[in-house]
């Protein structure tokens, strides 16, 4: 599908109408100092969602003292934010199709300040993990939405760099705002981190109130229509892909500050700069991946998913050389930034012209991913495998993605080579 047609059709499953006149004639639909700050504001709220998904890793221990648990027992707060994730994403994307989208934005940023504040003030695990459930319902449609906003509100040649401008704001949570919250968990407490969150939410809350203008709700596709697309052999083979290829990742990374303190032996202020390396990878691996994405969607997946098998099995083998260790996190950042990028196009060019929910069950799938590494992490740790046993899991689920990549890859290829004779090709 090409990026014309692939913007403009997510613009339509959005409820966003398609520019139109102002497509014909170049010009954007809205002035241009208001399509800039409309998409810092979405910016702030992508910001604020990357910092509250990936906080926890780094703030594990701190939340396990504060609630006299195991750290495996505190991590199932990753795993809750992430179910919360795989169930609200395809569920409010499908439910709200045709909802005005400044209306929905805000709901969904008041949803996410609702969890964030009952993460702050847990009194107790239960609390903290069912509000970590409830901050995880709204990623997948602010994200997928926003960035669909964001591209209604440029001329058409600046649509893709306006949707990645408010997905860099996951970029710099990587990088600045994820690290900065473990440093503040390390200093002043875990429910500081949590309380920054919160903040940052009341100020996306807030900017998107200010400065997204409103649209009319547009012609989406119905919720059956939506749900169609996911039966399709294709998008069901990606998905499930990123959902275990994707879980090896997140079983490292689930643990990485204990990792790096135990096992590799650094010091607690030491690890929000690990964390900083994981981000720097990320914004390295979005470098690449576009153009090697743009020349071959296949050999991308497959690719990134093998570049993170390796990563994994290095890890699993030399966790315990500081200088290994450190340069394994920053290639899981790059190989990971690859691996999606990969499925995300593959699932809007397999998704038609209903790629709303395809597009939201991507967030979804990364997010299975978190929960089950998160979840089978604990697992082998607690175990008293230790903590190289989460890198060696992971190498074997990388192993399974792949294999299930490699499936959709053929079957793809078989497919195009089978219709080429009647179509004329």
């Amino acid at each position: 599908m090409a990026p014309t047609q692939t913007t403009e059709a997510t613009a339509a499953a959005s409820g966003l109408a398609a520019p139109g006149d102002s497509e014909r004639s170049g010009q954007p639909p809205v002035p241009r100092r208001t399509a800039r700050l409309a998409i810092f504001a979405l910016a702030i709220g992508a910001f604020g969602i990357g910092t509250a998904e990936f906080a926890t890793m780094g703030l594990l221990p701190y939340i396990a003292e504060g609630f006299d648990a195991t750290i495996t027992e505190a991590s199932h707060a990753v795993s809750l934010y992430a179910i919360g994730v795989v169930i609200g994403a395809p569920l409010i994307a499908a439910l709200t199709a045709r909802m005005e989208r400044r209306r929905l934005l805000l709901g969904l940023a008041a949803l996410f300040v609702i969890g964030s504040i009952g993460s702050t003030l847990a009194p107790s695990l239960p609390w903290m993990l069912v509000s970590r459930f409830i901050t995880g319902l709204p990623h997948g449609a602010f994200l997928g939405i926003g960035a669909v906003v964001a591209s209604t509100l440029v001329s058409p040649h600046r649509r893709a760099t306006a949707m990645a401008r408010v997905m860099l704001g996951l970029t710099v949570a990587n990088i600045v705002g994820v690290p900065a919250a473990a440093a503040l968990g390390a200093q002043f407490g875990w429910r500081t981190a949590y309380g920054l969150v919160a903040l940052i939410g009341l100020l996306t809350l807030l900017a998107v109130f200010a400065l997204v203008p409103r649209s009319a709700p547009g012609l989406a596709p119905s919720i059956r229509g939506e749900l169609r697309t996911l039966k399709r052999p294709q998008v069901i083979l990606t998905l499930v892909a990123g959902s275990i290829g994707f879980g090896g990742m997140f079983a490292v990374y689930t643990f990485i500050s204990p990792t790096m303190t135990d096992l590799t032996g650094l010091s607690e202020s030491t690890v929000p700069w690990v964390l900083v390396c994981f981000g720097i990878g990320m914004t390295l691996g979005s470098l690449i991946a576009g153009p090697l994405v743009d020349r071959s969607i296949e050999k991308s997946a497959v690719g990134g998913v093998i570049s993170l098998g390796l990563v994994l099995l290095v890890f699993a083998t030399l966790a315990h050389v500081p200088a290994v260790a450190i340069a394994c996190v920053l290639l899981l950042g790059v190989a990971g930034s690859l691996f999606t990028t990969a499925l995300q196009v593959r699932l809007l060019r397999e998704s038609g012209d209903a790629p709303s929910v395809s597009a939201a069950m991507n967030h979804a799938a990364f997010n299975f991913a978190n929960a089950l590494g998160a979840f089978l992490g604990a697992v082998v740790v607690d175990a008293g495998l230790g903590y190289r046993s989460p890198a060696l899991l992971g190498t074997g689920l990388t192993v399974v993605g792949l294999a299930v990549m490699i499936v959709a890859v053929v079957t793809h290829r078989r497919s195009r080579t089978g219709a080429a004779p009647s179509s004329g090709q």
